[in-house]
């Protein structure tokens, strides 16, 4: 018996994935190897035993190349008003990955800076895999900042707010 691989269209892959609505999240690492920090759309928690989540980072990006050195990273929530700050941090990384937090007041942490108001997930890295153009990047957190903010979405190419259904 033979195995078939199923496979779809790149384009229409990511078309139907522009459908599906996603938090807005930007990770942050500092350490030896620097800071920086990059708008990312796959992330996950993981397991709540130990507590750890998922994010997905491309494997070309300075931001993998910098959280892999670091072995630490920490994923921003950002809340609904943030909008200049996702696109600050969206995009191919500048020369200087500190531009990115130039002007920006965040909390310094050992795993990477907590952006303004921003539900923050501070990890240790304990695992890396590659699959495809992404590295998967499992963190086991070490530290919350839980503000209770609502979240900034993305959803069809546009930022969204969330608000509660009524019927």
């Amino acid at each position: 018996m033979t195995q078939e691989t199923l496979s779809v269209e790149r384009d229409a892959f990511l078309a139907a994935m522009r459908q599906v609505a996603s938090t807005v999240t930007v990770v942050t690492t500092d350490g030896p190897a620097g800071r920086a920090g990059a708008t990312v759309s796959a992330f996950t928690s993981l397991s709540a035993d130990p507590p750890s989540v998922l994010v997905c980072l491309r494997t070309d990006s300075r931001i993998a190349s910098t959280v892999a050195e670091n072995r630490a990273f920490c994923v921003n929530i950002l809340p609904e008003h943030a909008v200049e700050v996702a696109r600050a941090f969206a995009g191919p990384s500048p020369d200087n990955p500190e531009d990115r937090f130039a002007g920006l007041s965040f909390e310094a942490d050992a795993h990477g800076p907590i952006l303004p108001r921003a539900t923050a997930f501070s990890c240790t890295l304990t695992e890396r895999m590659i699959h495809g153009s992404h590295a998967i990047c499992i963190g086991q957190v070490t530290r919350l900042s839980n503000t209770g903010e609502r979240p900034l979405t993305y959803l069809s190419g546009d930022y969204h707010i969330v608000r509660p259904h009524r019927d």
